[in-house]
């Protein structure tokens, strides 16, 4: 098979196609335009996020088997259309889950002991120990929306502390343990700690708003590290003034474009401007999923993903 490779992926994925057999070009450079011209000529698409995979691009794509997603997220693609074509649709989630997980809990921990602020004012000269007296996870009931991948491996590493936790999954049942409490949603409104491990999907869009926010019981910490519009912006903003939310490490944020790398393109958006001026927000840029080690990953669990539906 003919395969195109529209974003930049570890090597291991296009090395291992060839010695399939397979022909790889590379389309990194190459303008949106110009695939179009050629893409009908192509069995797989290679890709990450630099542009929608949507129904106008896949129109163009007739001779289309497959579609790699470097990633966990879907959200990208037209799954509809792809389905309707008998596309075949790969995804990495066991890749960068690892990742994910330890970029929560090193948030987390990082928030609660208040390590950004304490680290900006020795650096100013300002030697503010109570100021920055922190608060331990110990103790903590962490509640886990979403417990594929990403959810069960950041319980994994939460197993090191004295937590509880409280995990729920619409969609997958019988995964309780004498760790990790199965629950039902309701019993989130008890949390500490709220943890998003969640598809950006017509159910799960504006998930976490005003409404969640008022039914949780009492104050507690937000992280999201799995898609920006999960989260109303403005809501959590005025949990956060209001003092029902306590603090939120947010990896990724409504505001992003198709292409992360053009964020901040378009100017910045007022809520942003005052997430940014908040000691109550931690941030990071997406990378959540992104370490030099996952990056390897991701393309190798895509490659077994290929080899077993085409060379089995």
């Amino acid at each position: 098979m003919k395969v195109a490779f529209l974003d930049t992926v570890h090597a291991v994925l296009e090395e291992g196609l060839i010695e399939l057999g397979h022909h790889c070009v590379d389309f990194t450079r190459t303008s949106k335009e110009e695939i179009i011209a050629t893409i009908n000529e192509f069995e797989g698409i290679v890709v990450r996020s630099r542009f929608p995979i949507d129904q106008d691009f896949l129109t163009h794509c007739t001779s289309l088997k497959f579609i790699a997603r470097s990633g966990a997220g879907m959200e990208n693609i037209d799954i509809d259309f792809c389905e309707n074509r008998n596309i075949q649709l790969f995804n990495a989630p066991e890749g960068n889950r690892n990742a994910v997980a330890e970029h929560a809990l090193g948030m987390l921990l990082s928030l609660f002991n208040k390590l950004n602020t304490a680290d900006a004012e020795v650096r100013l000269g300002k030697w503010d120990r109570e100021g920055n007296r922190g608060i331990e996870l110990d103790g903590k009931k962490v509640g886990l929306i979403g417990f594929g991948n990403n959810g069960s491996a950041f319980a994994k590493k939460l197993l090191g502390f004295e937590v509880e936790i409280n995990a729920y999954d619409k969609y997958k049942k019988g995964f309780g343990s004498d760790q990790v409490d199965e629950v039902g949603f309701e019993s989130l409104k008890a949390c500490d700690v709220i943890s998003l491990h969640i598809p950006q999907n017509d159910e799960t869009k504006w998930m976490i708003d005003a409404e969640f926010i008022a039914q949780m019981e009492h104050p507690f910490y937000l992280i999201n590290l799995s898609r920006g519009k999960i989260v109303k912006t403005k809501d959590l903003l005025d949990g956060l003034n209001s003092g029902k939310v306590l603090g939120a490490c947010l990896d990724v944020l409504e505001y992003e474009k198709a292409s992360f790398e053009d964020m901040f393109k378009d100017g910045v958006n007022p809520d942003f401007k005052e997430l940014i001026a908040s000691n109550k927000v931690l941030l990071s840029p997406h990378v959540g999923g992104w370490t030099h080690e996952s990056y390897y990953k991701l393309s190798l669990v895509l490659l077994e993903k290929i080899k077993e539906a085409f060379h089995s």
